[in-house]
C-alpha cells in the first residue's frame, strides 16, 4: 500500500507542476497577444522627421501615438498631436501642439499669442514668435478646426502658414503619448 501512496503522490505533484508551467506559459500568450492587439488597434508608433517641435521632441525621435483617445473625447489645448493635412492616405505625418480650439479666436501679436484677445500663458518658455504669418490678423476657428503651432516657434511650418493652416479634427491621427527610442529619453510627452 505504501507503494502505491508514494507513486500517487510523486505523479500528484508532477502534474501539479506541469499544470503550473502550462498555466504560466498560457498567462504569459494571453499578456503578449493583448499588448499586441492593444499596440495595433490603438496604438501606432510614427517617427519625428523635422525639427519643429524642439526642444520638446527631437528629429529621429521614435513616438506612440494614441489612435484612440479622440474617437472618446476632443483634443485639448497643450496636446501635442499627429496629423495630417489632407484626406490623402499617403500625406505626410506632422507633429505640433494644440494652441487654438474650436471656436476661439487666435492672433499673433507682438510675439505673443492672443487667445479670443487674451494673452495665452505657456506652460513652458518658448521664445517669443517673430513671424505671426496669417495669425497676424485674427483666426476664427470653426467647429471641428484647431490652431497647431511646433515648439520651435521660429522655425516652423504650422498653422501660421498656408501650406498647414487650420487643421480639421478628421485629420487628426491622434495625442502623442511616448517617446520610446532613443532610450535615454524615454517618456511620456508633455
Amino acid at each position: 500500500m505504501g507503494i502505491f501512496k508514494a507513486r500517487y503522490v510523486r505523479d500528484y505533484v508532477a502534474a501539479t507542476k506541469f499544470k503550473s508551467i502550462l498555466i504560466w506559459i498560457i498567462e504569459i500568450i494571453a499578456v503578449i497577444s493583448l499588448g499586441i492587439v492593444l499596440a495595433v488597434g490603438f496604438g501606432k508608433s510614427t517617427v519625428m522627421q523635422e525639427g519643429s517641435m524642439d526642444p520638446t521632441l527631437a528629429a529621429g525621435d521614435t513616438l506612440l501615438i494614441n489612435r484612440a483617445v479622440y474617437k472618446f473625447s476632443s483634443p485639448k489645448r497643450g496636446d501635442v498631436v499627429a496629423f495630417k493635412i489632407s484626406n490623402d492616405k499617403n500625406a505626410s505625418t506632422h507633429i505640433k501642439r494644440i494652441i487654438g480650439l474650436p471656436g476661439e479666436t487666435i492672433q499673433i501679436k507682438n510675439g505673443q499669442i492672443l487667445i479670443d484677445g487674451e494673452t495665452y500663458q505657456e506652460k513652458s518658455s518658448l521664445p517669443a514668435i517673430q513671424n505671426p504669418g496669417m495669425a497676424e490678423t485674427e483666426i476664427t476657428l470653426k467647429s471641428g478646426e484647431y490652431f497647431v503651432l511646433g515648439d520651435n516657434r521660429n522655425n516652423s511650418v504650422d498653422s501660421r502658414f498656408v501650406e498647414m493652416g487650420k487643421i480639421k479634427k478628421k485629420n487628426i491621427i491622434g495625442k502623442l503619448w511616448l517617446v520610446v527610442s532613443p532610450w535615454e529619453k524615454f517618456g511620456r510627452i508633455k
